[in-house]
């Protein structure tokens, strides 16, 4: 399923992964830490729906399949290079995932999902390369259903490395459109509503990477 996207940032990524999307999966396992672990915390209900925002290969999705084989699993990317992959990937380990083309900062108010509701939405290293990336996390509170959880995790800002690692690692980030949010904990906490349980922000690898859960209340439970 495709959607309204920006075309300057489809073709943006298309360009960064036309190449690198051989080589992905096997290269970003050695830096882009804590992604299963996330799998690992989004505890799916049996039969609950999941959304991955930012999906490119279908790493995660494939994870979360073993995982939870009876949730209803969903993966959005703007690039269709990335999707490509994705949808080889899934296939051939005989996973079934709904795979949609769109734009991170539309997919809900934009119409592609319409009506829908999931009980987790996932940015797995995805914040960083999304232009309007607060409008995403918006997007991603306007499709969580009662009682569900936003997940991200991503670069951190490196507060218990040495500089000279932080300041050679933004400057390779740079080079791909990847740039670590500051104040991504605060715009989590941000998204919450009156009712909802507290955000829980976890710092990993002495600042490498945050993890950051963003839990809707309950309104049945009230």
């Amino acid at each position: 399923m495709t959607a309204e996207i920006d075309s300057a940032h489809a073709a943006r990524m298309n360009a960064v992964y036309r190449h690198q999307k051989h080589i992905y999966d096997l290269s970003r396992k050695f830096f882009l830490l804590g992604r299963d672990g996330l799998v690992e915390g989004l505890d799916v209900p049996a039969g609950g729906s999941v959304l991955e925002v930012g999906c490119g290969t279908g790493r995660n999705l494939l994870l979360a399949a073993k995982r939870y084989p009876r949730a209803d699993l969903h993966g959005l990317d703007i690039s269709s290079e990335m999707l490509g992959i994705a949808e080889r990937s899934l296939t051939g380990a005989g996973c079934s995932a709904g795979l949609h083309q769109g734009d991170a900062c539309s997919f809900a108010t934009g119409g592609l999902f319409a009506g829908r509701k999931f009980d987790r939405v996932f940015f797995s290293y995805a914040l960083s390369m999304i232009p309007d990336w607060r409008k995403a996390l918006n997007e991603a509170r306007a499709v969580l259903a009662p009682g569900g959880s936003i997940h991200v995790v991503d670069f951190g800002q490196q507060e218990r490395l040495p500089s000279w690692f932080r300041s050679a690692l933004f400057s390779w980030l740079a080079r791909f459109h990847v740039e670590p949010r500051a104040d991504l904990f605060d715009a989590l906490n941000g998204l919450t509503e009156i009712g909802d349980p507290k955000v829980q922000c976890d710092v990993l690898l002495r600042g490498y990477a945050w993890h950051g859960v963003v839990r809707s209340a309950d309104v049945s439970a009230r």
